[in-house]
């Protein structure tokens, strides 16, 4: 599979790679939520500060605000920690933590 996507990525220009990552990127958060909730036994209509129908939406979202973020992860009673470090340096020395909610 990876010789296939690389094969693929050497027929893209590089703008075209990185905004294909961006978008998959993007369809992985979607996944994450959803197997989030499941994790905590919360059905779409047990959230807490959401209905049904925004916490579907908010699963199929390409992009959102941190703060509904943080509201969708507060009622699976889950915190938030967003990090950084140099993209060549994935180590636990060079990441900094920006903001823990």
């Amino acid at each position: 599979m990876k010789n296939a996507i690389k094969s693929m990525e050497a027929s893209m220009s590089e703008e075209s790679v990185r905004r294909a990552k961006i978008k998959a990127e993007q369809e992985i958060l979607a996944m994450r939520l959803y197997l989030l909730r499941e994790e905590q036994g919360v059905k779409q209509s047990e959230m807490r500060n959401f209905n049904q129908a925004s916490v579907s939406k908010i699963e199929k979202r390409k992009d959102m605000k941190i703060s509904t973020l943080l509201d969708y992860l507060d009622s699976l009673d889950l915190d938030l920690e967003i990090a950084v470090y140099p993209r060549d340096d994935y180590s636990d020395e060079s990441r900094r933590v920006l903001l823990r909610v």
